[in-house]
């Protein structure tokens, strides 16, 4: 097994263990609704010390259920990642086309001339630069 397969491996199990451990170890078995979000834990604990405590604003939309506020979540992730996959896909992309096209262009030049070509173009080039006017 590879060195790179062996990290994917560790990285994947650290990942399911987090998944798991806190259902296997009964982690929020105490409350209600054991997998709510910190904003509910938040108003909780703010209703607990102070009862009286009056928010400064309202949500603009209050999704009808949990199961809905969760759909939206989930949409909301999912485009994130979805244009974070555009983003690196085409750059990626264009890299990959950069570097494809230099070596087609490499490849032509190989093909189609011999070394003195390739001498007598850098001549004509550097014979064009010594007749260019100098700029100071």
């Amino acid at each position: 097994m590879s060195r790179n397969a062996k990290i994917n491996a560790l990285l994947l199990f650290v990942v399911a263990a987090l998944a798991v451990l806190p259902l296997a170890l009964g982690l929020g078995d105490h409350k209600e609704e054991p997998f709510t979000g910190a904003d509910t834990e938040a108003e909780t604990a703010i209703t607990e010390i102070r009862p009286d405590y009056e928010p400064w604003f309202s949500p603009l939309y209050e999704p009808p259920s949990g199961e809905i506020e969760s759909a939206l979540f989930a949409l909301q992730a999912a485009l994130g990642a979805g244009v974070l996959a555009y983003y690196f896909g085409l750059h990626r992309g264009r890299r990959q086309g950069e570097l494809r096209a230099l070596a087609q262009r490499d490849a032509k030049r190989d093909t189609q001339g011999d070394p003195k070509g390739s001498e007598s173009a850098q001549g004509s080039e550097s014979a064009s630069d010594a007749s260019a006017p100098e700029r100071t």
